[in-house]
């Protein structure tokens, strides 16, 4: 019992930092991810409802709509994603944000998927 000791103050300030550390990389990352679910939805949501002839110009219109309806204003939708109309609408959509960490240090977030309007129907 006389060589028992609980944790030291460096191991709390130690495991304080951690914590610290992991809230600051969850806080930088949570926004970008939480955009681009959100961002996601709306595309699959605009696929299923639209028309099948709908032009790629009103797509991308209807999506920027759709995105400041949502309060994501520092994306836009031409920048983040190509649309195409053969045999109905194909969305390529491939990004990348880069959020500063730390100091000279940035996360860099890469963001890619495809969406194709008879395979969102289909579902």
């Amino acid at each position: 019992m006389r060589h028992q000791q609980g944790a030291s103050y460096i191991a709390i300030l130690i495991a304080v930092i951690g914590c610290a550390f992991m809230a600051k990389v969850a806080i930088a990352v949570w926004g970008p991810y939480l955009d681009d679910r959100l961002l996601d939805t709306q595309i699959e949501e605009q696929l299923q409802n639209g028309p099948k002839n709908l032009s790629p110009a009103k797509f991308v219109q209807e999506m920027d709509r759709r995105l400041d309806m949502n309060n994501i204003r520092d994306l836009k939708f031409a920048d983040v994603a190509q649309v195409t109309n053969i045999d109905g609408i194909q969305v390529k959509k491939d990004y990348e944000i880069r959020k500063p960490f730390l100091l000279n240090i940035d996360i860099v977030l890469k963001f890619e998927k495809s969406f194709d309007q008879s395979s969102v129907q289909a579902k």
